[in-house]
């Protein structure tokens, strides 16, 4: 692979003007292609083989609208009675704009005999709108006409007040503006330029990412309707990307210009940095691709896809790593290069932390690992659940209207439950059976109402409402769901013909957070797997993956425990604008590991690369760990530093479910960086000696040798032999 790749890289930049214009011209064909057959295709929200599941099948079956997407109106007055004749006339003028908005299904009448959505003191209307349409086939322009329409109560006198809540107004309140990654490239133009000292080694390293990225994102277009990808992939991708490709391309720049300093020619320096770095981010992208698509074995089709497509985002950026930044380096060659050789040298600083760590190797272990240990703690009280629109910043409208329905029918009306009753046709029985069935689910602790039934237009099965007493993200009403499905329902049921299904938003968002914790080993055991296969193959090495594997574990838990902290025991969570006691997402874990736990292995095999390549050209285990400390150090930490300022820019956001995923990822990111990478590692390879890069005589012969060192590429110099073998080792330098 290293050979190949040299070879790449030196044709590339040697003809970098007929390369680049066919890099331009293939991203054109990708995007006309992208134009004609791509297109948005529908999210898959279902989650296979659970009770909600079931409920949704039943509801599209025979009751449409209650499959759909929905959103709940909530009218008020200051002063008397939205039943008053002004108020309602407002009311009603609006609800009847509502209900002829295209895909409203259903709009409630909060002024019926019968209707339930009336506060005890008249001051406060809940009005239910029902599309036939789900989720995923409606757009922000939907959200924004209902309300639009919504809010013409309001009227010029502001008597009536309104607010909502709902999945359709979280559709129309998305945030296009890119605001996280325009703060996240900000911050990286100004590390690579502190990096580099010089804007063109920054400007080269930043078009090479971003048209990487530009690819992923044609890409995603072009294959999200043929492979089924949800709308969010292309943010994760973006995310990832974005991060994962400036790391990449630093890295590759980084090595160029060292090579370039140490007397190199253009096309050789290149062909040097592919091989070796170029080497290292394809064996990292491969290992960021296989956790992330790793996703798939969850079970739920919405977070396997998101998983294909975030891996087809960072095979993008690998892919423009190895071809983009060749033509790049042919364009600027001239400014590439350092004006001062010590912008380059091996750093004096890192050299000299390599020997304090590598002195007491046993302590800088310890002692890395208690600080890991620190931040995990709070991992043991880590509650699985579904934020909602009570964490959303006060003043938002969905805020208002769960706080005031929170108030007027208490905090269990934000979060319905949906009995879906699978009834026997014309059975005269049914109709007791219902009530019977009605009576139980009244009389369990925990419940403050239940509507009667309600049976479908077909005749064929019923809906009860059941209201719990609590926030559909309180560990009660979890308690509660479990209660009836286990307990209540069966016992009321038995005996009669009745199939009950406990569906609603809230009994789905707990169906997905089980399904996700019972995959999670499975999961968690073949990433690892793979990934330490693969670190065997770039390293030949048995003991190094193994132990890898260990403490990036390690880091995962660190970045469970800082995401527990800050959102669900509250520490610091007023400073990103956020509440406390939010439950942790239940995807969140899931994709935080698999994202983590690839990304950590980029800057292992950053670091371990050069500390192996050092020790293949003689040095002893612990000077080719300062020697590989000096050479890389510099780099894996402002690289570490990009990567989390991408991740922590996503905090600004008001969403809180982008909060956790930034904040969970940009600090972990750090940790591991600092922590494991420059303290616990080093000081690994450093107790183990030779043995770290020993492989049984089997193994070596099965697994195929991709030299991620590049010692074994021919005629990288143009005269048949690599200028860098049986090199020393260069000293550490005098500068940082």
């Amino acid at each position: 692979m290293s050979k190949s790749l040299a070879v790449l890289a030196r044709t590339l930049t040697h003809h970098w003007k007929r390369s680049l214009l066919v890099a331009l011209a293939t991203i054109v064909a990708l995007g006309a292609l992208a134009g004609t057959t791509g297109g948005t295709a529908a999210d898959d929200f279902e989650i296979p083989g659970t009770e909600s599941q079931q409920a949704i099948d039943l509801f599209r079956a025979h009751s449409p609208a209650l499959a759909g997407a929905d959103a709940t109106l909530v009218f008020t007055v200051a002063q008397g009675r939205l039943g008053d004749p002004a108020p309602r006339a407002a009311v009603s003028a609006a609800l009847d704009l509502v209900e002829g908005l295209p895909g409203v299904a259903q709009v409630d009448d909060p002024f019926a005999a019968q209707a339930q959505g009336l506060s005890s003191d008249g001051r406060l209307a809940s009005v239910g709108v029902r599309y036939d349409l789900e989720p995923q086939d409606l757009d922000k322009q939907d959200g924004e006409r209902l309300e639009e329409a919504a809010r013409t109560a309001e009227g010029d006198g502001g008597d009536v007040q309104v607010a909502m809540r709902g999945i359709v107004v979280d559709i129309a309140q998305q945030q296009e503006a890119p605001v996280g990654e325009l703060v996240g490239v900000a911050i990286a133009i100004l590390l690579l330029t502190l990096l580099f000292r010089s804007l063109a080694a920054m400007g080269a390293t930043l078009l090479g990412a971003l048209l990487g990225v530009a690819l992923g994102q044609i890409l995603l277009v072009a294959l999200s309707k043929p492979l089924g990808l949800p709308e969010f992939a292309s943010t994760i991708a973006l995310m990832l990307g974005l991060g994962a490709g400036i790391d990449y391309s630093l890295l590759i720049i980084a090595r160029f210009r060292e090579q370039v300093a140490g007397g190199d020619s253009v096309r050789d320096a290149a062909a040097k940095a592919a091989a070796t770095s170029g080497s290292a981010v394809v064996a990292a992208g491969l290992i960021v691709m296989v956790a992330i698509a790793g996703l798939l074995v969850v079970g739920v089709p919405l977070i396997g896809k998101m998983g294909i497509g975030a891996a087809i985002g960072v095979a993008a950026v690998v892919v423009s790593a190895l071809t983009v930044l060749p033509i790049m380096i042919g364009a600027f060659a001239r400014w590439l290069r350092p004006k001062k050789p010590e912008h380059v040298r091996p750093s004096s600083g890192f050299g000299r932390w390599g020997e304090i760590v590598t002195a007491k190797p046993w302590l800088s272990i310890a002692a890395g690992v208690l600080v890991l240990l620190i931040f995990a703690l709070p991992v043991t009280n880590l509650r699985l659940g579904q934020p909602d629109d009570g964490n959303q910043p006060q003043g938002k409208t969905q805020r208002v209207a769960y706080d005031q329905l929170s108030a007027a029918f208490g905090p269990g009306s934000n979060g319905p439950l949906l009995l879906a009753v699978d009834t026997p046709k014309g059975d005269a029985r049914t109709a007791r059976q219902l009530a019977g069935l009605r009576v139980a689910v009244e009389r369990t602790d925990g419940v403050t109402a239940v509507t009667p039934a309600v049976p479908s237009a077909d005749g064929e099965m019923a809906t009860i409402t059941v209201i719990p007493d609590s926030s559909p993200q309180d560990r009660r009403t979890s308690e509660l769901l479990a209660r009836l499905r286990g307990d209540v329902i069966p016992a009321a049921t038995a005996g009669t013909p009745l199939k009950v299904y406990v569906g609603g938003n809230t009994a789905g968002f707990e169906d997905f957070s089980g399904k996700v914790a019972s995959r999670l080993p499975v999961f968690i055991a073949m990433v690892i797997g793979l990934s330490v296969l693969l670190l065997m193959v770039a390293f030949r090495s048995l003991w190094i993956p193994l132990v890898s594997a260990v403490f990036n574990l390690l880091s995962v838990l660190a970045a469970y425990g800082v995401v527990t902290a800050v959102f669900q025991d509250g520490i610091g969570a007023s400073l990103i604008g956020a509440d406390s006691g939010v439950p942790i997402v239940s995807f969140i874990p899931v994709m935080l590991f698999a994202i983590l736990f690839g990304l950590s292995m980029d800057y292992n095999v950053f670091l371990l690369s050069r500390i192996h390549e050092a020790y293949n050209e003689g040095a002893g285990p612990r000077e080719s760990v300062v020697v590989g400390m000096a050479r890389i150090g510099k780099v894996v930490l402002f690289a570490g530093l990009i990567m989390a300022s991408v991740f922590l820019a996503f905090v600004s956001q008001d969403d809180v479910i982008a909060k956790m995923m930034g904040l969970g990822l940009g600090l972990a990111i750090l940790i591991d960086v600092v922590i494991v990478r420059l303290v616990i590692a080093p000081a690994v390879v450093m107790l183990l000696g030779d043995r770290a890069w020993w492989l049984p005589r089997w193994m070596d012969r099965l697994l195929p040798n991709v030299s991620l060192e590049g010692h074994l590429v021919e005629g990288i110099d143009g005269n048949g032999h690599d200028p860098s073998a049986g090199r020393p080792a260069e000293p550490v330098g005098q500068n940082a």
